[in-house]
């Protein structure tokens, strides 16, 4: 079997992201469903009020632009249930 650098950083970086995903608590996963929900939710509603002709496609955009917003720093936050600085 050929071990190769680029196999070694794979295999690293696949390595640290599980530990990494292993220290959230059970509350912190459930607050980033709950926000993976509310996103969902979201881009449903704003789906059907430019499908509906209510909003325009540029207001749809911005919209989707503030609910990624929105779900990035909620998830931030979410980070920081346990007190633990993820990075």
């Amino acid at each position: 079997m050929k071990f190769t650098m680029k196999t070694a950083m794979v295999a690293s970086v696949a390595a640290l992201g599980l530990s990494v995903a292993a220290c959230d608590s059970a509350a912190e996963n459930q607050a980033e469903e709950n926000i993976e929900e509310m996103e969902d939710a979201r881009d449903a509603e704003v789906n059907e009020m430019e499908a509906a002709g209510e909003i325009t496609d540029e207001q749809a955009d911005a919209m989707d632009d503030q609910t990624d917003a929105m779900e990035e720093s909620m998830e931030e936050e979410a980070d920081d249930i346990d007190g633990v600085d993820p990075m």
